[in-house]
């Protein structure tokens, strides 16, 4: 997954830590019932920056369960994957999409 990749723009997530979402904005609740649905249940996680939209790098969430509230909203139980830098940015029914490249670390 590296082309057209959903950006959630909230906050800062790491790989291995669980990051917890609360999803109530209907752009953000149609990128996580897309993700379910196509089978990739992963979308990418950067920070707000007020020049470009949202920040040059980020971190890929693993979606590992959602609980579908009856009014919409949804609670979504993600934990960090791999970092990745922005080659370009885009747009998609009002939620960020990016073209992406995987960072490798450094083998001690």
């Amino acid at each position: 997954l590296t082309k057209n990749v959903p950006i959630f723009v909230c906050t800062m997530a790491y790989p291995t830590v669980p990051c917890p979402l609360h999803v109530f904005e209907p752009r953000y609740r149609l990128m996580i019932r897309r993700s379910m649905e196509t089978g990739t249940k992963q979308f990418g996680m950067c920070i707000s920056d007020s020049q470009n939209g949202f920040a040059d790098y980020g971190c890929m969430l693993q979606i590992r369960n959602v609980h579908f509230l009856p009014d919409g909203r949804s609670v979504v139980d993600t934990v960090g994957g791999k970092r990745f830098r922005v080659l370009q940015r885009g747009m998609k029914d009002g939620y960020c999409t990016a073209d992406i490249e995987y960072l490798e670390d450094v083998k001690v």
